[in-house]
């Protein structure tokens, strides 16, 4: 696992908006198969997809040979309601970027048979060559997705029901109205992600400082999802400041240390 260290959320977002953008770049110099990447929503990657959307339109980047699947939406809320993923995303990435809307992939939420579409969408996955890189953020408790504390490791794409804790922090979006936010989701799982050629998750703030120190250096246990990136063999954390203010002072020199080995 590697710790990027940033001052602050902007200059993390910078950088994880330039990796994913060299990644891309990678891979179409070197093949004609497409990108295929994993996206998050949420405050956090706000800033992120918002330097992917100037490199687009600068030039810098393209989108065109991008397959991308979203790893979560709520059961029940209709796709054009403004705190829904899909509008989510066509409102802070989709609608800015070159990419085809055939290969834009959001769970639907509102589905007939939402055990079938799970399964559905776990097989297109695999179908698109499974993940080049996973873009995922983390929760207060370190979840990834909506896959809460005592989610199985090797769980998959699947319903889920929402701890109050997770309702309770995303009431923000929804008028500050905790009843008001959906009881269940439709979430990929953590094997899903751990799955990914590489994973990239952001934690930001203060407020993921625990969860930072569990998944770091705690054990890896379906208690802390994220911890189970420790045995991912390409993971990266890009985190402020804030965020790794609970590490001991040893690993957050060890971190640092790393990356200023790499980058001579």
């Amino acid at each position: 696992m590697k710790v990027i260290i940033r001052n602050n959320a902007a200059e993390g977002s910078l950088w994880a908006a330039h990796y994913i953008a060299d990644k891309i770049r990678e891979k179409a110099a070197r093949t004609d198969e497409p990108f295929v990447i994993g996206l998050c929503t949420g405050s956090t990657p706000i800033e992120t997809y918002a330097e992917l959307i100037r490199m687009v339109k600068a030039g810098e980047l393209s989108f065109k040979n991008v397959i991308s699947f979203n790893m979560d939406e709520y059961v029940g809320l209709p796709e054009e309601h403004p705190e829904s993923y899909h509008s989510f995303m066509h409102r802070y990435l989709f609608d800015h970027i070159d990419e085809k809307p055939e290969n834009i992939h959001i769970l639907n939420g509102n589905a007939a048979d939402v055990e079938a579409e799970c399964a559905a969408y776990e097989k297109a996955i695999v179908d698109a060559g499974g993940f080049d890189l996973f873009l995922g953020g983390v929760g207060e408790d370190g979840h990834i997705a909506f896959n809460e504390p005592f989610s199985s490791l090797e769980s998959r794409t699947r319903v889920v029901t929402l701890t109050q804790d997770t309702r309770e922090v995303n009431a923000r979006f929804f008028d500050g109205d905790f009843n008001k936010v959906p009881k269940q989701a439709l979430t990929v799982g953590v094997a899903t992600v751990l799955s990914s050629k590489e994973v990239v998750i952001l934690a930001f703030g203060s407020k993921k400082a625990r969860a930072l120190k569990d998944a770091i250096e705690g054990p890896m246990s379906h208690y802390c999802t994220l911890s189970g990136l420790q045995a991912h063999p390409a993971g990266t954390i890009v985190a402020d400041e804030n965020s790794v203010g609970e590490l001991k002072l040893n690993s957050y020199r060890y971190f640092k240390a790393v990356e200023e080995a790499e980058s001579k």
